[in-house]
């Protein structure tokens, strides 16, 4: 037997159970990962939460949770190719990543993904990486981010908004960022120059950079997005990636699926050259699944949070 975070009817943390469950092994075509840690995503709480969006994406009760996941490929089925035993990776695997084990295909079939984790890279960072790097990797080249310009970044601090952030000071550009006042230092160390968000944010942010924006992402709701309109930002240089099916103004909706193939590597790079910096904001034993989705719901983390098994 091993363990695995099931939930059987649609609500909060409560809804959470860390169960027994019979331990999956590598058939055909397949390796299995002994997962180490899981990354937690906004996603995560929103699918056991909200059953319009897990119809949408597919998820079905009773249901596994999480996506993102690192750790070491411990079985390799028979015609399985690009993993051997002992290869440590790092992926995502949805509705079945916060478990002891977790099989993949390879290769890997669409609502999954298996890389091999870079030396110098951590199981606990690793796991933080394929939702919000992929996304925040979208979201800008949805706009076309390039050195020079002044992009106004929504929803900064959170868990995609520290690797947009950094992703595009790397890119040259001046970085305003969204948020509340207790996350403002946080949010310079990284470059950033802080903005509280809320009534009066074009206000704001004509005071801060007189000269104009240029391009925006919104990472939270459509609050930027709009600010951004209203500021004369043009529709295609503006990235929403929580507006739905239908953004505001015409700006672009985007989201991880749509990051080019060496979004990810680029990322790995950058943060082995120790360009950017992965923060972690707190790690939970699976035991606690409950807690790190609570603190992960209530939206005011600083980073990224973790499961570790």
């Amino acid at each position: 037997m091993s363990r695995a975070v099931i939930y059987e009817t649609f609500g909060g943390p409560e809804v959470l159970e860390l169960r027994e469950v019979p331990e999956p092994h590598a058939g055909p075509g397949e390796v299995r990962v002994r997962v180490t840690a899981a990354g937690l995503n906004p996603m995560d709480w929103i699918l056991a939460s909200q059953p319009e969006a897990a119809e949408r994406f597919g998820v079905t009760l009773p249901s596994g949770f999480g996506y993102d996941l690192a750790g070491v490929v411990d079985e390799v089925g028979e015609g399985a190719t690009g993993f051997a035993v002992g290869d440590r990776v790092y992926g995502g695997v949805l509705g079945r990543a916060v478990a002891d084990f977790v099989v993949v295909r390879t290769p890997a079939r669409a609502s999954e993904a298996l890389f091999h984790t870079p030396e110098g890279i951590s199981d606990e960072v690793a796991s933080t990486l394929p939702v919000a790097g992929l996304t925040a990797a979208a979201a800008l080249a949805a706009v076309g981010l390039r050195s020079g310009d002044t992009v106004l970044i929504g929803g900064a601090a959170g868990g995609v908004g520290v690797f947009a952030v950094q992703l595009a000071k790397l890119a040259g550009a001046r970085v305003i960022g969204t948020a509340s006042e207790a996350t403002f230092d946080f949010l310079r160390q990284w470059g950033a120059e802080p903005v509280t968000y809320g009534p009066g944010l074009a206000d704001r942010v004509r005071t801060l950079a007189p000269g104009g924006v240029t391009a925006a992402t919104d990472l939270f709701g459509t609050e930027t997005a709009e600010t951004a309109l209203a500021l004369g930002v043009p529709p295609e240089r503006i990235s929403t990636i929580a507006a739905g099916p239908n953004p505001p103004g015409g700006v672009r909706g985007t989201g991880g699926i749509d990051a080019g193939p060496d979004a990810l590597e680029r990322i790995t790079d950058a943060i082995l050259a120790e360009e950017i910096t992965v923060p972690i904001a707190a790690a939970f034993p699976i035991e606690r699944i409950r807690d790190a989705v609570a603190l992960q719901a209530g939206r005011h983390v600083h980073g990224k949070i973790v499961v570790t098994l």
